[in-house]
């Protein structure tokens, strides 16, 4: 590994696979902002949430197979071949006449994109020590914060001054320069692919299983819910996971190997990285409702309000960084989810009409917590594995953190509805548009003066509902945590 080290540019790698994950991240967002002129130009405003959901999900079920085919095939061509995937998806979204049409690039899209993630934590894995790929992990990692700062910012100048097309577009000139500089500057090993067996049987029951478990997760958000054809996907799911266990305990080399999940570190990590993922996207998602809506604040200040968190999980991964090589994951977990317990805590407690600036200090506190955590998670997966199988464990990290975003996403929207009608429905003269009004700062000076106390208060009884469970996420990754106390020290920390 060391002489891989010497012949790679490291910080030219390093750099390619920044921008790579910006892009990917950027992507995720960017398409929020230009949606009213894309339904605009294209129609179709029914079809609307399926260009977001659909990079989502096809983003989820290609992460794993990336994985896998990385640890057999090599981490530049599998890299490479994503992006070059997301590169087509990008053009041909930008060249889409119809949301149909965009829709399904969309998904050629996130195909592409789901080999960006995982593969860059695996080639930082193979290029960096341990100290130092905690460090690289949390500023990569950072891009997501980032990007959800920039990207409607970005999105919104584009718009203004080019057209929605280039939102996709742009990333062909960016995407080649990753392109060309991994292709260059990344040296690997060959690997004999002569004896690569390619476990196809376990990436289709893999792709049925995951596609009809997050469409679960998508119909659950639906109203009303489509219960026939839930039960359907339920019964897909559970057929498709049996067939697929079963398939990867018989081939030899199984897109997910089972003994993976007799090592108890490896299991209680990746649970509460899918733990602290959900309470992160709840999080990120809902904050901004709390200052447009009951502050009154601008958009631009809610994007404000969490840009601590990206800036301190940076640190965070430092400091985990500095703790990996002297404690075991379960003591430096527990030290994070201290950080994140501490926010989520103040998020339940805090009144309605609270100080701009405690969110700033919230969000420092949280971001800490998320940059330690989600780093110690990643790096103790990869080194409870044998190099042939850091791919698989990156990536299998990824997907549960994707995994407990969606499923908390369709939970806390749950809860957010079902007590706006609650409250709304035992309020006279209040309406569920008057509350959508509230949350959008443009919209709500045209609310009657008297009605903003008592819509305030429904959308401060709602958001509180809301962190109550993002609480009990932290609670139970507490919980999840404990299981892994009596592990021994893992065999690969000098890696």
């Amino acid at each position: 590994m060391e002489q891989r080290r010497n012949k790679t540019n490291i910080p030219l790698v390093t750099a390619s696979l920044f921008i790579a994950t910006f892009m990917s991240a950027v992507e995720g967002t960017i398409v929020s902002t230009a949606m009213p002129t894309i339904v605009g130009d294209l129609k179709g405003v029914d079809l609307m949430n399926w260009v977001f959901s659909i990079f989502l999900l096809t983003n989820a079920i290609a992460t794993p197979i990336y994985g896998k085919l990385a640890d057999q095939i090599g981490r530049k061509p599998m890299f490479l071949i994503g992006i070059s995937i997301f590169i087509i998806g990008s053009v041909m979204s930008g060249l889409s006449h119809s949301m149909i049409v965009l829709i399904f690039w969309r998904a050629v899209q996130g195909i592409g994109a789901g080999s960006i993630m995982p593969v860059s934590n695996t080639i930082i894995a193979d290029v960096f020590p341990l100290e130092k790929r905690a460090q690289v992990l949390g500023l990569n990692s950072s891009s997501w914060g980032i990007a959800s700062i920039i990207a409607p910012l970005l999105g919104g100048f584009i718009v203004d001054n080019l057209s929605w097309h280039w939102i996709f577009f742009i990333n062909l000139p960016i995407g080649l320069v990753v392109m060309v500089m991994i292709a260059l500057f990344l040296k690997e090993p060959n690997r004999d692919k002569t004896k690569t067996k390619i476990d196809v049987m376990g990436m289709v029951y893999l792709t049925l299983m995951l596609l009809s478990i997050m469409y679960v997760f998508q119909l659950i958000g639906q109203r009303p819910i489509d219960w026939k054809m839930m039960a359907a996907c339920a019964l897909v799911a559970i057929v498709t996971t049996v067939l697929f266990i079963r398939n990867e305990r018989l081939v030899d080399s199984p897109i997910l190997p089972m003994e993976l999940f007799s090592n108890r570190t490896f299991v209680t990590q990746n649970a509460v990285a899918a733990l602290v993922s959900g309470f992160l996207i709840g999080y990120e998602v809902y904050l901004p409702d709390w200052t447009q809506g009951i502050l009154g604040l601008q958009a631009s200040l809610a994007g404000f309000a969490v840009t601590p968190s990206s800036l301190m999980w940076i640190s965070g991964s430092f400091i985990a960084g500095k703790m990996l090589g002297r404690l075991r994951p379960y003591h430096i977990i527990n030290v994070s989810l201290v950080f994140v317990l501490i926010g989520a805590v103040i998020m339940v407690i805090i009144p309605a009409e609270v100080p701009f600036f405690s969110f700033l200090l919230i969000s420092a506190i949280c971001g800490t917590g998320f940059g330690i955590s989600i780093t110690t998670s990643t790096i103790s997966v990869q080194n409870e594995v044998d190099h042939n199988q850091i791919g698989v464990a990156t990536s299998f990290n990824t997907l549960c953190r994707t995994l407990g975003q969606s499923l908390m996403m369709s939970v806390f929207g749950i809860v957010m509805n079902m007590t706006l009608l609650s409250k709304v429905a035992s309020s006279q003269g209040v309406t569920m548009k008057m509350v959508d009004k509230l949350i959008n700062p443009k919209t709500a000076d045209q609310l009657p003066i008297d009605l903003l106390p008592k819509l305030r208060e429904i959308l401060y009884s709602a958001l509180h509902n809301v962190f109550i469970v993002a609480l009990v996420l932290v609670v139970l990754a507490i919980v999840v945590n404990y299981f892994d106390r009596k592990t021994a020290v893992n065999k690969q920390q000098s890696r």
